[in-house]
């Protein structure tokens, strides 16, 4: 697994934004079916146990790939387990309050996977890039963020923290795709525009994200997501891994069952 490991310092140009070629796509699509019905049963053991929770924290610059990973990993699982939060431009109230206040807001319940397109990680980015608070109030957040990833921890979330690795040329390909076609011109923002100018400025904010934030208990993954098939299958991965490890159960039935008949 492409594990960010704790004490780091992380170079993103040395880490590959394609697949290893371990594995043919069609075998990908294969090993993605059966990891995604495998994600759908332990989800409902999740849900229905009701006591663990899930977090999945998924950052990457624009065109990453954040809302196709969510529509094709977690297609079929029930919705009433799944709740996706996308962090957008704060509000007032947000910004009148401190940078986790909103976050906190949205995390998973007990039974719950909760999914972040975007997170509190943009307080550690988009507000450096842009010098929107000073250097040294963005510097304090990464232990702000380790503690509060550790406080959820300690009251029964499970963090699995997803950075989408795509290589700039591939990203100018994605946004030429938008441009050209009508169908995908709602997606197109001309502010991605400038974030792609300060492309290098956003890589460097990465990688002291990842070097800062990975712990044992909470770590990153770099996710080479140039290719989606293989974006796909290996968070697929990651994820059914974690769950294995959470082992929800169906709860127990206290009552005895075995006289009962339905009337008519």
């Amino acid at each position: 697994m492409p594990k960010v490991p704790t004490n780091t310092t992380v170079d993103l140009a040395s880490i590959p934004t394609t697949p290893d070629l371990e594995i043919s796509r069609d075998q990908a699509k294969a090993e993605f079916k059966d990891l995604r019905d495998e994600l759908i049963d332990v989800q409902n053991k999740l849900y229905a146990e009701g006591k663990q929770k899930l977090l999945v924290v998924l950052q990457a610059m624009d065109c990453g790939g954040k809302d196709s990973t969510i529509r094709k990993v977690f297609r079929g699982v029930n919705p009433q387990g799944v709740r996706v939060t996308s962090f957008k431009r704060p509000t007032g109230a947000e910004l009148a309050r401190d940078f986790l206040w909103r976050v906190h807001k949205a995390v998973p319940g007990s039974g719950m996977i909760g999914v972040f397109n975007r997170s509190h990680y943009e307080d550690v980015l988009v507000v450096r890039v842009n010098n929107l608070v000073p250097e040294e109030q963005w510097r304090q957040r990464f232990a702000q963020i380790n503690a509060f990833e550790q406080l959820l921890m300690s009251g029964g979330t499970r963090i699995v923290k997803l950075y989408l690795h795509i290589s700039r040329t591939e990203q100018k390909e994605r946004l030429e795709d938008r441009l050209n076609n009508s169908d995908k011109h709602w997606k197109f923002d001309i502010g991605d525009l400038r974030k792609r100018d300060q492309w290098y400025d956003y890589m460097g904010a990465y990688e002291d994200m990842l070097s800062k934030t990975s712990t044992d208990s909470s770590p990153w993954y770099v996710i080479p997501a140039d290719q989606k098939w293989y974006r796909n299958l290996v968070i697929a991965r990651i994820l059914t891994e974690t769950l294995r490890d959470m082992n929800p159960q169906y709860p127990t039935q206290e009552d005895d069952l075995s006289g009962i008949t339905i009337p008519d």
